[in-house]
């Protein structure tokens, strides 16, 4: 079935095409490199994965509770719309959330591999172009992953939000070499990653936690990349180009708070944009939502350098200046033993069932007595 049958809503056009800008920049210095980001591309070459491999595909998905997580997180939930909808339309929603929240995941790693190649293009250093070339494939995979747990096991999409469409195209736009960076591997990455850490965390569903998890594994690598190169960079930087900076994600990260919240499924329900609106601001769910969101990217715009006063004033306002002192590189090590862990997991599981086998085997073959 072609993927324009499964959106609820065409998107407007077949392609949507971004007027490029920049240099294309070549490098003619084959040294090594600085030493920690080569060895994050040989970390990059040893985890690279095969999702047609790696992820059980055969597990089945209930089409009315895709994810399994409690229907609190949900914005009709506790609303005099939720308690006049039968179980057929709570399952219906279900599907839809989980529709909307994957298709924005699956377009986001879509953007995620235009910026990493045109990383590849416009960086200056090889050794960046080596790491983001990993990135590259790791992004096409996660497309690919996403877009076949749509296709096969939820059976409908989303189109792209137009707040995530539209800061995707202002770091397309942009021609410095930094901003895919720092609009796509902090601001973007950063969000998809919280929550795709809170759908991991919570749903009782076996095929999207290790989709999930193994996702997850490469993005703390990626998002490393973006710290180290940013980091380095921004020491050269007057503060007017720092400026500059965080007024964008300033911007990125108010536009993303408010604008994130799936007000497209309730319009599909039947309800307003306005009344859609109001009944997100006032879900508790969201709003915990929201603050967790921010969880890796304040600390890692306030690594990369990036903590001026009006910065820091937003942060404030949106109550998530103090996750600027979380433990960025613990959370990531995390992320990687969950994925870790699930493998173990899979491997024992799948040695006991050899053992079992060949064990039958052998008391089918004994004579009898």
């Amino acid at each position: 079935m072609s993927t324009h049958d499964l959106y609820t809503t065409a998107p407007e056009a077949p392609l949507w095409q971004v007027p490029a800008s920049g240099a294309a920049r070549f490098s003619w210095d084959y040294d090594d490199g600085r030493e920690r980001l080569l060895a994050l591309y040989q970390k990059g070459k040893d985890k690279q994965w095969d999702g047609n491999k790696r992820i059980d595909w055969s597990l089945e998905v209930d089409p009315a509770d895709p994810l399994g997580t409690p229907d609190e997180a949900l914005t009709l939930y506790g609303t005099p719309h939720w308690a006049k909808m039968t179980e057929k339309d709570r399952g219906e929603l279900r599907k839809h959330y989980t529709s909307w929240q994957f298709s924005q995941f699956l377009h986001g790693e879509q953007g995620a591999m235009v910026c990493a190649a045109r990383i590849v293009e416009s960086v200056p250093d090889l050794d960046a172009k080596f790491y983001s070339a990993t990135q590259t494939m790791d992004e096409a995979r996660h497309a690919e992953i996403y877009g076949r747990f749509l296709h096969e096991k939820v059976g409908m999409l989303y189109p792209i939000n137009d707040n995530l469409q539209g800061l995707l195209g202002d770091t397309l736009r942009d021609s410095r070499w930094d901003m895919p960076y720092l609009g796509m591997q902090v601001l973007i990455e950063g969000l998809a990653l919280a929550a795709f850490g809170m759908i991991r965390d919570t749903t009782t569903e076996p095929l999207p936690k290790q989709i999930l998890a193994y996702v997850m594994q490469d993005e703390a690598r990626h998002v490393a990349f973006g710290r180290m190169a940013l980091r380095d960079y921004y020491k050269q930087l007057s503060d007017a180009e720092l400026r500059e900076r965080e007024e964008f994600v300033i911007e990125g990260c108010y536009l993303m708070r408010d604008r994130l919240s799936g007000v497209e499924v309730l319009e599909n329900f039947g309800i307003g944009k306005q009344e859609a609106k109001e009944l997100s601001e006032h879900s508790e769910y969201l709003r915990l939502f929201r603050k967790l969101l921010f969880s890796r990217i304040v600390p890692c715009v306030k690594d990369i350098g990036l903590w001026g006063e009006r910065l820091q004033k937003a942060y404030v306002d949106m109550g998530v200046f103090e996750l600027g002192d979380s433990n960025l590189d613990l959370l990531m090590a995390q992320d990687e033993e969950i994925a870790e862990q699930l493998d173990r997991d899979r491997f024992e599981a799948e040695e006991r069932a050899r053992v079992a086998e060949v064990e039958e085997a052998i008391a089918q073959g004994t004579p009898g007595e």
